[in-house]
């Protein structure tokens, strides 16, 4: 690939070339192209920063920062966490061509999935037209050694959630939806009782502290989780807050099945399965009773054990999107998800059932 140099504006492009078995490389190269065609015709440059793994492509966007203006990745959410690390809080504005096994951060924000032209398109006549929005990010900090230090655009995800990503990341399975559905059916059979402690400042600013046992616990700003299941369906992308989901119970075959139909209509937390409660931060820690949590995982990547700390970045991941994303997104207002919580019976500032 040849670079396109000394234009008025450049966008930094970052695939993945090991990502299903060579595929995207092909992805990559394909944007590439039509990158470098769209730029002739308006005038933007495209520099190609992809290197042979995550780190040397995160690694890569970071230190020539000073020569791109805006960043397009190519690939599924892990991809989108590497965009989220390079220029999240820098006012560099991301885009994404969702290519991967799940595309939930993409799916969220009513992008294009699978579909390289479509999504190309969007972005050049974003970049052409200026049009980008403000979404938040969670931020991930290591309280044993300092080792994490991470930004995230959808999912935390510290139980049950991690093993179904991981299990899904394993198989070999064609279909990036059916990996994950598989994986969800083998894991709820398998359920364990990991034991977590949570410190939590809510949205009014009160402290929640104390100890949660269950199989599955989650930090999210997205909604959507495994190819689209709605396991946070109040979240928002620009609310300034995070949404922390746990099951309050190992559920019973009935509430499975239950839990499994609601999986994608944005009813999950009507279940007293799930809890639930806003938060602008929360520290988890390890509890005395319970099992070893797994490894966590934030947009499918592997983060690390904890304790970890947790905390909202307001409005601080510039996105490029076209102008109907856009209006889309600005005209989802607080109301809209008060109606949700109040259908689902339960309270907004506590979150437990009314």
């Amino acid at each position: 690939m040849s670079e396109v140099r000394n234009r008025s504006h450049v966008v930094g492009l970052v695939g993945n070339p090991t990502s299903d078995k060579g595929r995207g490389a092909k992805a990559t190269e394909q944007v590439f192209e039509l990158l470098t065609q769209a730029g002739t015709e308006h005038g933007f440059g495209c520099l190609e920063l992809t290197g042979d793994s995550f780190d040397a492509s995160l690694a890569n966007a970071r230190e020539r920062a000073d020569e791109y203006d805006s960043l397009v990745v190519v690939g599924g959410d892990g991809m989108i966490a590497l965009g989220a690390n390079a220029v999240g809080d820098s006012g560099k504005p991301l885009g994404i061509v969702a290519m991967g096994s799940g595309n939930d951060f993409a799916r969220g924000l009513k992008l294009p999935v699978n579909r390289i032209e479509t999504a190309v398109e969007g972005i050049v006549g974003a970049i052409v037209r200026g049009c980008t929005i403000d979404v938040d990010m969670g931020h991930v900090l290591g309280l044993a050694d300092g080792s994490i230090d991470r930004f995230y655009a959808g999912m935390l995800s510290c139980g049950l959630d991690a093993s179904i990503n991981d299990r899904a990341n394993h198989s070999r399975l064609p279909n990036g939806s059916v990996r994950y559905f598989v994986a969800v059916l083998v894991e709820l059979t398998r359920m364990k009782r990991y034991g977590y402690h949570i410190k939590a400042t809510l949205a009014d600013g009160s402290v929640d502290e104390r100890d949660i046992v269950t199989p599955l616990l989650t930090v999210a700003n997205s909604r959507h989780i495994g190819g689209g299941i709605e396991v946070s369906p109040y979240s928002r992308f620009s609310d300034g807050m995070l949404d922390l989901v746990w099951m309050d119970h190992v559920p019973n075959l009935g509430e499975c099945a239950v839990a499994i139909s609601n999986a994608y209509n944005g009813r999950l937390l009507a279940s007293k399965v799930f809890g639930w409660e806003r938060v602008r931060d929360v520290e988890v820690t390890r509890a005395d009773e319970g099992d070893e949590p797994p490894v966590l995982m934030a947009d499918g990547e592997y983060v690390g054990r904890l304790p970890v700390r947790v905390t909202v970045c307001d409005r601080a991941l510039r996105m490029l999107v076209p102008p109907a994303v856009k209006a889309d997104e600005e005209s989802q207002t607080n109301a809209d998800v008060l109606d949700m919580i109040l259908r689902d019976g339960r309270d907004p500032m506590s979150g437990r059932f009314a």
